[in-house]
């Protein structure tokens, strides 16, 4: 099966050479679609030069001219995905390319439409903010409330989907109300649902270190 990994990146210069370094090497056909959501920093001037050198042969390279939002950046790549099977990996080196074949695992089997990696289930990850960890419970809490479904990690920033199931659903959310948009989609059509343990490696904000 053919990977669609999609990378939207804001504001992620110190990083986004090493995730998309880290992308190619993960032993999959597979292509590489990242979308600059109009980063301030200097991402797209890297994205560019990576480009013009021909650094990441799988790669495609898509530019906003307006900061649009997360939802966004990810609404325009999965117009351009031709893959069997849709992952979303974010830019920040949180989450680890090396673990798309757990992700991937039960859709390869055919058990799964879509697979969420939760940071909360068994896998190592970074301790940080109590804050965060329970501001995403409830959000997890709120959105299971809605869809009836008992997941672990609704915020979770890798997924995979199935790439038939983005005929059945369109993505309205521009920012990051797409996480709660798309699990209830999935939910009101009945999609099979897996959630896998992953590791996670989180940022702390206090000292701007990755």
């Amino acid at each position: 099966m053919k990977l669609s990994v999609i990378v939207p990146a804001y504001n992620e210069k110190p990083t986004i050479k090493e995730i998309l370094t880290r992308i190619e090497k993960a032993p999959y056909d597979k292509e590489i679609i990242v979308v600059d959501d109009a980063s301030t920093d200097g991402t797209r001037q890297v994205l560019e030069q990576m480009n013009a050198e021909r650094l990441f042969p799988s790669a495609r390279f898509i530019y906003h001219s307006v900061n649009q939002g997360k939802g966004a950046a990810l609404r325009t790549g999965i117009r351009e995905v031709a893959g069997d099977i849709v992952l979303i990996q974010d830019a920040d080196l949180e989450y680890d390319p090396c673990e798309y074949g757990v992700l991937i695992q039960p859709i390869v089997a055919g058990l799964a439409d879509a697979v969420y990696g939760s940071r909360f289930l068994s896998g190592p990850h970074r301790v940080l903010f109590f804050r965060h960890f329970v501001g995403n419970r409830i959000l997890t809490l709120i959105s299971n409330l809605f869809t009836d479904l008992n997941l672990t990690d609704m915020e979770t920033g890798f997924k995979a989907f199935r790439r038939e199931l983005f005929s059945m659903i369109s993505i309205e959310e521009n920012r990051f109300g797409f996480e709660p948009e798309i699990t209830a989609k999935i939910a009101r059509l009945r999609c099979r649902l897996y959630e896998v343990p992953i590791s996670y490696f989180g940022r702390d904000y206090r000292l701007q270190m990755r």
